[in-house]
């Protein structure tokens, strides 16, 4: 069965296979060859492992984040904080990641909000000095900061996996996510002073203040959405609904740039990324299934527990086991497979699973720019028409960056925990 659960899903990877595809493929062969249950299970884990309600949250997210580029409300976003760093050294790069800060606390959609601040704001980038490599290293990186702060697809399909709550995920994965920024925004100041990039405008309060006047219901929409959680008055996926609602309202009667044949283009393109990420979650529903049924997970505890590791070292460990997986699989794949198997060491350690969800969105975050197969660098090599080779040498300084910062995160667990346990 090592064949069937490891090496064959290995070489159909490298193979170019999608990822569902190899993981039905290799349980495929365990029922017929290995397990004495019969096939018609497959259907019934694979239908079981999508009844969540949690994951009802995970379309509304995409289309609120579908919503957002033709309704005006991220345009909006990037102007407003442009107009708020005024001459900050390295500002228009700040903004940046600003912008997806802002974008990633409506929609956890990493891909799209590269296609959405690449547009907008890398020709901006060249323009000002950055450099073509530096720059499409700044906005493929920067997407990665949707996926910790909340609300995050990442941290849901965590929390359903390993059964924790999806509130507190989020709760916690705010002072995370603002640090990542924040290093990130120091790298970028440091590198506009050392090469001598232009500084923007100066902070003028009457335009910033006009600015804020037209983006006060984009504004608005993080705050509805996240306060609505955190206060109970709205589960995550009601708080999904109510985002999807609040964008066709205002891209369709306040900001009036969207059409309902628009609203229906976003519906359509959601519906197929949706259908994208759920049959995965259905595939790896059945192969870590069958990798609990043979006993990998107890097997596993029972060996780490037997070299008697401490708790820092097997974060360590799992950070690099996570980091390597992260260059080959996308963040769905890699969290429902791999929860499974660690939950049971978390415990086993003492580690909060809360904390730990944090580390593990963190660590498939990073693995969305980097080389060779994060999704971001080649959403990023279609809208920016830059070389891969170029991708990957601008994104290096970036990862660096995040890995610094995973470290912090992994180590300095109340920086997680100070706002979960409040909620």
């Amino acid at each position: 069965m090592t064949f069937t659960l490891a090496l064959l899903p290995i070489v159909l990877l490298f193979l170019g296979m999608p990822i569902f595809a190899l993981f039905i493929f290799g349980a495929a062969l365990s029922f017929a060859f290995f397990l004495s249950v019969p096939p018609v299970a497959m259907h019934q884990i694979m239908f079981g492992g999508l009844e969540n309600y949690a994951l009802l949250a995970v379309p509304f997210f995409i289309f609120a984040g579908e919503l957002m580029g033709g309704s005006g409300i991220a345009q909006r976003l990037i102007v407003w904080v442009l107009a708020l760093l005024g001459r900050v050294p390295g500002g228009l790069g700040v903004a940046t990641i600003g912008a997806c800060t802002l974008i990633g606390a409506i929609s956890g959609v990493s891909t799209a909000t590269v296609a959405v601040i690449g547009k907008a704001l890398y020709p901006g980038l060249v323009k000002e000095g950055y450099g073509q490599r530096f720059s499409a290293g700044l906005v493929s990186s920067s997407g990665s900061i949707d996926i910790v702060i909340p609300p995050s697809i990442a941290m849901i399909l965590y929390g359903a996996s390993a059964e924790q709550s999806i509130p507190k995920l989020f709760a916690a994965g705010i002072l995370p996510g603002i640090l990542i920024a924040a290093l990130m925004a120091g790298y970028v100041v440091v590198t506009a002073m050392r090469v001598g990039v232009a500084t923007g405008r100066g902070f003028d309060l009457g335009y910033f203040l006009r600015t804020t006047r037209d983006a006060a219901p984009a504004l608005l929409m993080p705050v509805f959405v996240l306060s609505s959680i955190y206060l109970g008055l709205a589960s995550p996926t009601e708080a999904g609904g109510f985002a999807c609602l609040y964008a066709i309202l205002v891209g369709r009667y306040v900001y009036r740039l969207m059409s309902w044949e628009e609203v229906l283009d976003c519906a359509v393109r959601s519906a197929m990324l949706t259908t994208q990420i759920l049959v995965i979650v259905a595939s790896a529903a059945l192969f870590s299934w069958i990798l609990t049924v043979n006993g990998i997970p107890q097997a596993l505890t029972a060996w780490l527990q037997s070299l008697e590791l401490h708790p820092w070292s097997f974060l360590m460990a799992v950070n690099i086991i996570l980091l390597i997986v992260g260059c080959f699989l996308d963040p769905t794949s890699a969290i429902l497979v791999l929860t499974p198997l660690f939950i049971p060491l978390v415990k086993a350690f003492g580690i909060d699973p809360i904390h730990f969800g944090i580390v593990m969105t963190v660590n498939v975050a990073i693995g969305m720019f980097t080389p060779p197969f994060g999704l971001n660098l080649f959403v990023a090599q279609t809208v920016l028409g830059v070389p891969l080779e170029t991708l990957y040498r601008g994104v290096l300084p970036f990862a660096v960056v995040q890995i610094f910062a995973l470290l912090i995160i992994t180590y300095w667990p109340e920086l997680s925990l100070f706002l979960a346990n409040a909620v």
